[in-house]
């Protein structure tokens, strides 16, 4: 069951693209995105060694959710760039995307080190940990990138979801609500609070948080959505779908994974 708009809303700037020079703001239409695609396409066929036409090329199809054909694009960066962290980092974090998730956890042990830790790259050790269910271990890495990011609203959303995997629903909800209470907050993050506040039976709580970004009616639809799934005994098979890849999930329902600082 979820939280997040699965499909409503587009990644965000933050979550594609990394600390690339000059890097232009992405389009916010469907048909924009297919132009920024298309263009830094043409670019990539001309000079695929290039970091930074290599690097707006993968992010753009990240956005577009062509997850393998970014992993492909940054996998032919990583061999002319094998030690570039930058590179690793936005190869692991497309790999997790694209379900490639102990090549990921891999990748992403060399996109840092211990003397200079990443919060952004330890927030991605911490997805793909939850997505292999290792919950513990998921939570240490998020607790890391918080001592070094203090109160990310991203990397709390994706620790109350850990929370949340592991049934400690409680503490979820307190962790997601430090989350939503940050100034850089957005929409994904609230409805992830709206369904763990649902899953604890907490629906006309859920209700008026699902409608800081929803019409009312589809609010109340998300809401009941989630009633159902609760009635049908699959509650925590649904939840687990924040760390899946479900191919149909009912409108604004699926919960989502922050993917802060992805490059």
């Amino acid at each position: 069951m979820g939280l997040g708009l699965g499909g409503c809303n587009r990644p965000s700037l933050s979550d594609v693209t990394g600390s690339i020079g000059g890097s232009d703001p992405l389009p916010n239409t469907d048909a924009g995105m297919r132009r920024y695609a298309e263009e830094w396409g043409r670019r990539y066929d001309s000079n695929r060694t290039d970091k930074r036409i290599a690097m707006n090329y993968a992010r753009a199809l990240r956005a577009l959710t062509q997850h393998t054909q970014a992993v492909a694009v940054l996998r032919g960066l990583a061999i002319t760039h094998p030690r570039d962290m930058e590179v690793l980092g936005a190869y692991g974090k497309a790999l997790a995307d694209d379900g490639k998730l102990q090549e990921a956890a891999k990748v992403l042990q060399n996109a840092h080190t211990p003397e200079r830790p990443n919060w952004s790259i330890l927030s991605a050790q911490g997805s793909v940990a939850d997505q292999l269910g290792d919950h513990e271990r998921a939570r240490e890495y998020y607790n890391s990138a918080l001592k070094i990011r203090p109160n990310d609203p991203a990397v709390l959303s994706n620790l109350g979801l850990s929370y949340a995997l592991s049934r400690n629903l409680p503490t979820a909800e307190t962790t997601l609500r430090e989350a939503v209470a940050q100034p850089a907050a957005d929409m994904r993050m609230r409805q992830n609070l709206a369904l763990v506040l649902a899953l604890q039976g907490k629906f006309g709580e859920a209700e008026e948080v699902s409608r800081r970004d929803l019409a009312p009616a589809d609010a109340a639809s998300n809401v009941a959505e989630i009633r159902r799934m609760i009635s049908q005994s699959n509650t925590w098979s649904a939840i687990r779908q924040v760390d899946g890849k479900p191919a149909a999930r009912p409108k604004g329902v699926a919960a989502t994974r922050s993917r802060p600082g992805a490059s």
